[in-house]
């Protein structure tokens, strides 16, 4: 071996090297950094966040929150520990109507081909953020990997009403009666989800007069496993819309263990 074919080998040994150490090096998170409830790096940018566990789980898990960011946070915390990365987006407004479901898409896109996401995503809704996850939900059955609702509204005329003014405006209705005969309510669409396979818990309270039960989770409940899905109800007996989660997640954390794939 002469001394070029040698200096060939040894610059290509080289750019392997540094090809290998840059795919090893996370894309790092734009936007302003500070700190989450129990001292995970957070990164906001534009409405986005993206909060880091201290040791990323196999395969790049993640939650994915919808709505009241940081409220009742023991959830999130509990799959951090876990090695989940939890995200939001900012779609407030649009009660998840076919712009939030567009803006949503990019997001998901940018986190799964910048940032190496798992392509399957666990979808968290509180209240009304139970409209965005389950649109986008029914949009993209193969991108769910679960989906976790808290007292979440499913059909908006039980909240905030077929009449309400953010129900015409946000669907475009012309009146009332449009937005009542409209069947594109999450409540109304769980055959996508069903058929993916995707797993389903909420948690509820009884006593909800906001978000009534029997509106929406009991509906969606008996439909669901009518389809054959799986769809988990922990019933808080006398507690009413709030306090959202439980304050101990663990029922919900064992739920998606039970029936979410995580790569090892």
């Amino acid at each position: 071996m002469n001394i070029q074919q040698r200096t060939s080998i040894l610059c290509l040994f080289v750019l392997c090297l540094f090809q290998s150490i840059y795919a090893a090096k996370p894309t790092p998170f734009p936007g302003e950094k500070s700190l989450f409830e129990g001292g995970y790096e957070m990164f906001r940018h534009q409405g986005n966040i993206v909060v880091v566990p201290h040791k990323v789980a196999a395969g790049k898990p993640w939650i994915w929150r919808a709505r009241f960011w940081r409220h009742e946070p023991q959830f999130d915390l509990a799959m951090l520990g876990k090695g989940y990365h939890v995200v939001y987006c900012n779609v407030g407004g649009l009660y998840g109507n076919p712009t939030a479901v567009d803006r949503w898409n990019k997001y998901y896109q940018w986190l799964v081909e910048e940032h190496g996401f798992a392509k399957k995503v666990v979808l968290e809704g509180m209240s009304r953020g139970g409209l965005i996850i389950y649109n986008w939900a029914r949009a993209n059955p193969d991108k769910v990997a679960a989906v976790y609702g808290d007292a979440p509204v499913m059909d908006m005329r039980s909240w905030p009403g077929a009449g309400n003014k953010a129900t015409l405006k946000a669907y475009k209705f012309k009146d009332a009666a449009e937005a009542e005969a409209y069947k594109g309510y999450p409540v109304d669409n769980l055959k996508p989800l069903a058929e993916a396979g995707i797993p389903i818990i909420h948690v509820v309270g009884d006593k909800d007069k906001v978000v009534p039960v029997s509106e929406n989770t009991a509906i969606a409940e008996k439909r669901y496993k009518e389809l054959g899905g799986i769809f988990e109800v922990i019933h808080k007996k006398d507690t009413g819309h709030h306090p959202h989660s439980l304050k101990d997640p663990t029922p919900i954390v064992k739920f998606i263990e039970k029936h979410v794939e995580v790569k090892k």
